[in-house]
């Protein structure tokens, strides 16, 4: 099982950036395909980003354009830069890590969550209008 650790959640304005991190336990992060979720207050927990072993990136519509997804394999870490935040944004953020895959997969592999059986504690994000 690895082990994954979300940093970088905090409170903000409408229209800030936060970046938030996720570090990885293990080695074999270059075998994993990596993902953003998050579950706001009283919803769903939802697809966010994914990035592929292949370093292909896909994006939930509603953050398209506003938030990018990002990996360095080399220091085990996943990345998620968020531009024009919104109150919407507001959530807990996890990040996820699938089991070692081929080395391309669907998007919608990467997002669904029963894909991903590694996942984080969390980091909360709120977005005050």
């Amino acid at each position: 099982q690895v082990q994954l650790l979300e940093s970088g959640g905090g409170f903000v304005q409408a229209g800030d950036s936060l970046r938030l991190s996720c570090s990885s336990s293990k080695r074999t992060f270059v075998d994993t395909n990596m993902g953003w979720f998050r579950r706001a207050p009283g919803k769903e927990r939802e697809f966010v980003a994914a990035v592929g072993r292949g370093g292909g990136t896909y994006y939930a519509d509603s953050v398209k354009g506003r938030f990018t997804i990002s990996r360095d394999n080399a220091k085990t870490t996943l990345s998620l830069q968020m531009n024009s935040l919104k109150p919407g944004d507001t959530a807990v953020y996890y990040c996820a890590a699938t089991p070692r895959t081929a080395y391309y997969m669907s998007s919608s592999y990467l997002a669904d969550q029963s894909s991903y059986v590694s996942w984080g504690q969390g980091t909360q994000v709120t977005v005050s209008s």
